[in-house]
């Protein structure tokens, strides 16, 4: 397939810029802005709807990250060489994907509501929360039309043999720009739209995802020291008395 030079600037120049971007604007919001890397928590003026809808987003985010990391990282060939053939491929994929990018879907739509309809979490939404709304639900849409779009089957809708080619060929610095330009309208989208959200991603609240609380796991046990009465229990002395 012949490529333009549009073709060259959206997949050979694009996704190094969106990295650059990523990555530099990621350590100086961590260098220059620390107190500011937080997700702004809102639970003490409204739980009910963020236990609802806040697992289902992260949940379902979670199986589509592993989804995207199976579907564009490992190759075709591997999953064919364990046995499982590309229309088995594809049913998992669109049953998985299907029900986390619902999932993920239907929850931020109830964050998005809680948001709108408390408030004093609306009154703390600023309008760098509200471009990241609009380019997170933007990503998840298309995600999960381009999903439904792969079930239909067709080469133009196999993101093995387009996309993932690509995807894998941006690590070693060889971008593959007529497996990308072969791809359908919709995943052409759904790829610019996540860039977009990457690009975006240090300057947002985002930036939470990247600090994994990983301390917490080795912290020492609370002790509780009791004041009542006991052999544990220190006997009472005004505070002139020595001890």
């Amino acid at each position: 397939m012949t490529t333009t030079w549009l073709d060259v600037l959206l997949w050979a120049v694009l996704p190094y810029v969106m990295v650059v971007v990523l990555v530099g604007g990621t350590i100086w919001r961590y260098r220059y802005d620390r107190f500011g890397w937080t997700t702004r928590s809102s639970e003490l003026h409204e739980s009910r709807l963020l236990r609802i809808g806040s697992p289902m987003f992260h949940f379902g985010l979670l199986v589509v990250i592993v989804g995207h990391v199976i579907g564009l990282v490992i190759p075709a060939s591997w999953t064919a060489a364990i046995g499982i053939t590309q229309e088995a491929y594809h049913v998992q994929a669109l049953v998985l994907g299907a029900i986390a990018g619902i999932s993920t879907l239907a929850g931020i739509a109830i964050l998005i509501y809680r948001r709108r309809t408390t408030g004093p979490v609306f009154s703390a939404t600023t309008r760098n929360d509200k471009l990241m709304y609009v380019v997170l639900v933007a990503a998840i849409v298309a995600g999960l039309a381009t999903t439904l779009l792969g079930a239909a089957g067709g080469e133009e809708h196999n993101y093995r043999e387009s996309v993932s080619p690509w995807f894998r060929s941006l690590f070693v610095l060889q971008p593959d720009v007529a497996s990308m330009a072969a791809a359908s309208t919709g995943f052409h989208l759904h790829t610019l739209i996540g860039m977009a959200l990457f690009v975006i991603w240090p300057f947002t609240r985002l930036v939470h995802a990247f600090t994994a609380p990983l301390q917490y796991l080795f912290r020492p046990y609370i002790v509780y020291r009791s004041r009542d009465g006991g052999p544990a229990a220190r006997p009472d002395r005004r505070g002139w008395e020595r001890v």
